[in-house]
């Protein structure tokens, strides 16, 4: 007998139909119907409230094989076969993460044809394979962020078999994963769930209604929430979230919902007896997010920090529009590296408002770097552009080492966009595949629409619902190491492993960081224990007053008893000598 139970508050009837059976449910006070059924292991399923005769998908449904608007299937995650017995897991701060779409990370596009790649991570030297949603959305092709039935895994992937089979290869390898997981909203097509119970707030967001989380009747959707979360992690062995822009979640209770999450989370770890880690995508600047809980914070195990992305980014590329207008000098990018935040309490011209709070970075008694993640680029910042273009379409492979260098030997976490290791000539574009007309429609236009009002010529703007634009975006792995690929290649594995393997890399507090610069000539100069990174962002060359042996370099540094010169875009990690 199978028990069959949905929390459905709004309706006054709700019966269960099995393969075309239909049966009646029983209602408890609390808004869940319940009944046990002779149901077979995989049968299709699903519900029929009031007088509508549409049979809708299980809100926790395990598994859509026909799609998000179609029945559900019955799938037990105690029948799934692992080998992972022996993983004890691994902390993510101070990691490396490798941020992957998995619909092009390969031309299959699925979890088999990935693990095929996962010895070539092994080899780059990265930690952590982060996924970006995979949970089920309407579509064949899509980022995953308009998820809809955040409870099962998106089939044409491989369904929730195959992630079985990628999480436990990735172990086997000792890599961990990451599943990105999107709390703060729903897709526009296949979202029913609104028609069971008050799962929407009245407030929104820029996606859409935001979700109830702290109005009234929202205790059952926090659950639904929390649940979903500890899923991903205990049924499918995942190592931790990425949690999506967790500023748009607004609760206004006193137990914040990612306090709560993160106390699950930690419940759930010594459970388990592996690490877990919540990593939250955040717009706030706000320290409470990393903060431990006795200390006042939410206990989040590290936050993405979009300022040292642009801090690196525009210090590089010389790019000011939008969100990058108060970055650009050496000044903002060492305030950057120094502090975590560079708005902190700080006017932010593009909001027009004050902004951020500052980070305690004290050694000891603060926030380590680690809990900081740092990236020059991710699927937001390439495919949020008009073009989807990455920055290995725009950069000299010097500019693309020296932001390397910072992102990786610096104290932060650190994380890889797919494809930036050896510099992809791919664009990463924003891709759907609504199988609705008048959506498709409509997303395509205010895709072109939203960057028109910009400056960009409409027809420029790639066609979401074209399958071209998600073709376009897959990766080609026979460019890994040809040429200037292979040599930025080369760089990525010698960078992480340097980060790996010299103790002086380890020291995880800001307060340690000590950083130089010469806006004039447009050098910095990093110093982590006996190591300098030192960097020329000028296309001229340039001589900097400090001297070592060359650990490692882009480039060819010439070195002396007090200077090192530097071509134009080119850095060096130098081991510096005690003077006596």
């Amino acid at each position: 007998m199978t028990e069959f139970r949905v929390w459905a508050p709004k309706p006054e009837s709700v019966r269960l139909d099995v393969e075309g059976n239909v049966h009646a449910l029983t209602r408890s006070e609390d808004g869940w119907w319940h009944a046990r059924i002779d149901a077979a292991p995989d049968a299709r399923y699903g519900f029929l409230l009031d007088d509508d005769p549409t049979v809708l998908p299980d809100p926790r449904s395990p598994r859509q094989p026909d799609g998000v608007h179609a029945r559900s299937q019955l799938w037990d995650p105690a029948g799934a076969t692992w080998t992972d017995g022996d993983w004890q897991g691994r902390p993510v701060e101070g990691a490396v993460i490798y941020e992957m779409h998995l619909g092009t990370f390969t031309d299959a596009g699925t979890f088999d044809s990935a693990i095929d790649k996962l010895d070539y991570l092994v080899d780059l030297g990265v930690d952590f394979v982060e996924l970006m949603p995979v949970n089920s959305f309407a579509g064949i092709h899509g980022w995953g962020y308009d998820g809809v039935l955040w409870y099962s895994v998106h089939e044409p992937y491989g369904g929730p078999d195959g992630l079985v089979r990628f999480v436990d290869a990735c172990h086997a390898r000792g890599l961990g994963v990451l599943v990105d997981a999107v709390f703060n909203h729903l897709g526009p097509s296949g979202n029913y769930l609104p028609k069971f119970g008050p799962y929407l707030s009245s407030a929104s967001n820029p996606w859409g209604e935001g979700i109830n989380i702290a109005d009234a009747d929202s205790d059952e959707v926090r659950r639904y929430i929390i649940g979903c979360a500890l899923r991903w992690m205990r049924d499918f062995h995942a190592d931790g979230l990425r949690l999506d822009a967790v500023h748009a979640l607004v609760d206004t209770t006193a137990i914040h919902i990612l306090e709560e999450l993160a106390t699950e989370t930690d419940w759930l770890s010594e459970r388990l007896g592996r690490p877990l880690s919540l990593i939250a995508e955040s717009d706030l600047n706000d320290p409470r997010l990393i903060t431990p809980r006795e200390r006042g914070g939410y206990g989040l195990t590290a936050q993405w920090a979009d300022d040292i992305h642009h801090a690196i980014h525009t210090a590089v590329s010389g790019e000011r529009q939008g969100y990058y207008a108060d970055f650009g000098s050496l000044a903002a990018l060492a305030q950057t590296l120094r502090h975590g935040y560079f708005h902190a309490a700080t006017y932010s011209s593009f909001r027009r408002r004050r902004h951020g709070r500052p980070l305690d970075t004290r050694a000891g008694s603060g926030v380590p770097g680690t809990r900081l993640v740092a990236y020059t680029c991710t699927h937001d910042q390439v495919g949020n552009r008009a073009l989807g273009d990455r920055p290995s379409q725009n950069l000299t492979g010097g500019q693309l080492a020296i932001k390397a260098a910072l992102a990786l030997a610096t104290p932060f976490t650190a994380m890889l966009f797919m494809g930036e290791e050896y510099a992809a000539s791919t664009p990463f574009q924003f891709f759907s595949s609504h199988p609705e007309p008048e959506l498709a429609r409509a997303t395509a236009e205010g895709r072109k629409a939203e960057f028109a009002e910009h400056g960009w010529d409409a027809d420029e703007i790639p066609d979401p619902q074209d399958p071209q634009t998600f073709q376009r975006s897959k990766l080609k792995w026979d460019e890994v190491d040809s040429g200037e690929h292979g040599r930025v290649h080369r760089l990525y594995r010698d960078l992480i492993a340097l980060r790996h393997g010299d103790p002086d890399l380890a020291d995880p507090w800001l307060q340690h960081l000590a950083v130089d610069y010469d806006e004039e000539q447009h050098w910095i100069s990093v110093s982590r224990g006996r190591l300098r990174i030192v960097c020329n962002l000028d296309t001229e060359p340039v001589k900097v007053p400090i001297a070592g042996d060359v650990v490692l370099a882009w480039g060819e540094p010439a070195v002396d008893v007090d200077h090192t010169v530097l071509q134009g875009h080119s850095f060096a990690i130098l081991s510096v000598r005690e003077q006596t």
